[in-house]
């Protein structure tokens, strides 16, 4: 094995399960093979440039998300959200409710963990837009799911 694919395969393996993740927000659980089959594809094809990028994770996302067209609505969760107990049964629905940049945004910010600075550089904004994305995204979610909060 070179030393090229020694350094790939350690970057899959740091960087597939971020991209999984990061796919159920926006192309669904069912969508979420395909697209992360398609990034590191595209990663193993263009090694030597996607190598030496600042967030070579957020460019493969960005890759796999325009290489994969959603037909239907994307499905958030494999089972219902009622049986899982650590999520709120109404999630789903509420954040499918959101538009597709607010959903994005809130989901890769809260649910993987990625800095508004990533976001934007994946969305293609500014982090003054990701966090306006966020916080009007929150704010909908609270409303929907009837959150209140002390202010």
């Amino acid at each position: 094995m070179s030393d090229q694919d020694a350094e790939f395969r350690a970057f899959v393996g740091e960087a597939e399960p971020r991209l999984r993740r990061a796919y159920i927000g926006v192309v669904g659980v069912d969508g979420v093979p395909d697209a992360v089959a398609e990034a590191l594809a595209y990663g193993w094809e263009h090694w030597a440039r996607v190598s030496m990028l600042d967030n070579p994770v957020g460019y493969l996302f960005r890759v796999g998300q325009s290489r994969i067209r959603q037909r239907k609505r994307p499905r958030l969760f494999m089972e219902q959200p009622a049986r899982i107990p650590e999520v709120e049964p109404q999630l789903a629905s509420a954040l499918m409710s959101l538009p597709a940049s607010q959903r994005t945004a809130v989901w890769l910010a809260h649910g993987c963990g990625w800095s508004h600075a990533e976001v934007a550089a994946v969305l293609d904004v500014t982090t003054s837009t990701v966090s306006t994305h966020v916080a009007r995204a929150l704010a909908r979610l609270r409303s929907e799911l009837g959150v209140e909060t002390d202010a």
